[in-house]
């Protein structure tokens, strides 16, 4: 058995927000209470004093690039893991743009047994279409049986509006998500950098907005029409954030995610950054980043997706036309989450631990964690103002523009099945109670 002591629970399945005691036995919660006598555990059990610390149900990301099978230099599915369970994460959904892509049950049930291997919750997407290109859906029902968690062609968008429309109709008998890149590349004379000052300056073209705005309104308006379940991807641009509030209303079910980097960086930072500022959608302007807090702040935004995206010190050495977009993002998710949204009153910490938990999970058609009796052992324990500065990551790849950043929101703990799979500390020490 394992007790968590006197640790402040925020639990926004149940709007719990109090000092509690949580014991824990195999990989579920048996008690929570006021208080539980250490004592009156069965010999060899572990005690955690938590006395100062948050803990939370375990973070879920719908949206990483762990490169496995075909870019393992960059990331894998167990280093990937790693740099989750760092993160505060438990649950975590890979992207099928991989080599071969994820678009066969051989290649999904691959990742799935090797994602057994993992210490955290390791979902796999199916691609949309066969090999991502945008011709041929692959086999939905297979893909939907062998348990893939929802369907898309990250990275790319699906432009045969038919062809959607007919994956949209199956999607939604399948009672399973699509989750979509929406940049139309008709409005895109360079991929990566918002089209502005910080643009021009560079000499570089840029994404427009309406590459993204004009995906969002043609997709909301089919995922209306078919009633399925679909998820704006990185959502970047204020318009979207309206389209999606819109379409919400009109009662379509849409999801949208937003990045720890869309609601914290602007495109000023690609002068600062270089390389490690550029992904797609990129970082737009400080009006588009205020409007995706407002998406946040409202529900039209429902989920805090890291869009992890490993890449080699190399690649990304290349100069700006030639550098590959994205950057990591499980380890600092939630320390920029606090940073850039609780701290400046725009979030409670329930609201965003809500954004990390509940609403992924209600995508995921999964029951939303909780830190309840009967529920899994899946929990993240942290200080939320005790400041550290992240000067390496456990992710095989470092691309990041948070390097060095003094950040808030300190994890001490992430446990998935019961058990610690990250500590602060590296030795159980019985005598203290504490990992030392």
């Amino acid at each position: 058995m394992l007790l968590i002591r006197q640790s402040r629970v925020v639990d926004p399945a149940t709007g719990t927000d109090r000092q509690l005691d949580l014991l824990l036995s195999g990989n579920m919660i048996e008690e929570v209470a006021e208080s539980i006598d250490p004592s009156a555990l069965p010999e060899g059990s572990r005690v955690i004093e938590a006395e100062g610390l948050v803990t939370a149900p375990g973070l879920i990301d719908t949206h990483v690039h762990f490169r496995d099978p075909g870019f393992t230099w960059k990331e894998d599915i167990l280093t990937g893991a790693q740099a989750a369970a760092k993160g505060g994460y438990t649950t975590v959904v890979c992207m099928a743009n991989t080599s071969p892509v994820v678009d066969s049950v051989q290649v999904l049930q691959r990742n799935q047994q090797k994602s057994e291997q993992a210490k955290i919750h390791v979902l796999q997407a199916s691609a949309l279409t066969m090999g991502l290109k945008g011709t041929a859906l692959v086999d939905m029902e297979q893909m939907a049986s062998a348990g893939c968690a929802f369907f898309t062609d990250d990275g790319i968008p699906v432009m045969d509006e038919k062809l959607l429309f007919e994956a949209m109709k199956r999607a939604a008998l399948l009672d399973l998500p699509l989750s979509l890149h929406e940049e139309d590349p008709a409005f895109i004379t360079g991929a990566g950098v918002h089209p502005s000052f910080t643009a021009r300056r560079l000499g570089y073209g840029g994404a427009s907005p309406l590459a993204e705005e004009v995906m969002v309104a043609r997709d909301c308006m089919i995922a209306l029409h078919t009633g399925a379940s679909v998820c704006i991807q990185h959502i970047s641009s204020a318009r979207s954030v309206e389209l999606v509030r819109e379409a919400k209303r009109l009662g379509a079910d849409i999801h949208a995610e937003a990045t720890p980097h869309h609601f914290t960086l602007t495109d000023e930072a690609l002068l600062r950054y270089g390389t490690n500022a550029r992904m797609n959608p990129p970082l737009r302007s400080e009006e588009d980043r205020r409007a995706i807090i407002s998406g946040l702040q409202d529900g039209s935004i429902d989920m805090i997706a890291t869009d992890h995206a490993p890449h080699s010190a190399e690649e990304k050495a290349k100069p700006l036309p030639e550098a590959p977009s994205g950057i990591i993002g499980l380890e600092t998710s939630l320390a920029l989450g606090i940073r850039s949204l609780v701290k400046p009153g725009y979030l409670s910490l329930m609201q965003l631990l809500e954004k990390m938990t509940v609403g992924p999970a209600a995508f995921l058609r999964m029951t939303p964690p909780s830190v309840a009796p009967g529920e899994s052992a899946d929990l993240v324990l942290f200080a939320e103002n005790e400041e550290w500065t992240p000067d390496r990551f456990v992710s095989r790849s470092q691309n990041s523009p948070f390097l060095g950043w003094k950040l808030p929101g300190r994890i001490y703990y992430t446990i998935c099945g019961g058990e610690p799979v990250y500590s602060l500390f590296s030795v159980y020490n019985s005598g203290t109670n504490r990992y030392t």
